[in-house]
């Protein structure tokens, strides 16, 4: 068997620190998605792939944006919160 380092040893530190601004960025990409489906929602779209009429592009921008803060905040309280003390570990 091969005996290879891990990614942790290779770089010298957790790649942790980059998938949660990682997860960050991918939260607001989905949120600009979504405000940006509500706020072309009226607009003539050209010969695109899939064309929507104006009330699913702003069906498929609410679901965008709540998946997007759904994404945020669990992100943040997965990588960025403070884990409280807890008396178990006596």
């Amino acid at each position: 068997m091969l005996n290879l380092p891990t990614t942790e040893e290779r770089l010298g530190k957790s790649p942790q620190r980059l998938v949660r601004y990682f997860v960050l960025a991918m939260a607001l990409v989905y949120l600009g998605l979504g405000v940006w489906l509500w706020w072309t929602a009226d607009t003539a779209t050209g010969g695109g792939i899939i064309t929507l009429g104006p009330t699913a592009r702003r069906v498929l921008g609410s679901v965008f944006v709540l998946y997007g803060l759904l994404r945020f905040f669990r992100g943040y309280q997965t990588y960025f919160r403070k884990k409280p003390f807890s008396d178990d570990n006596e």
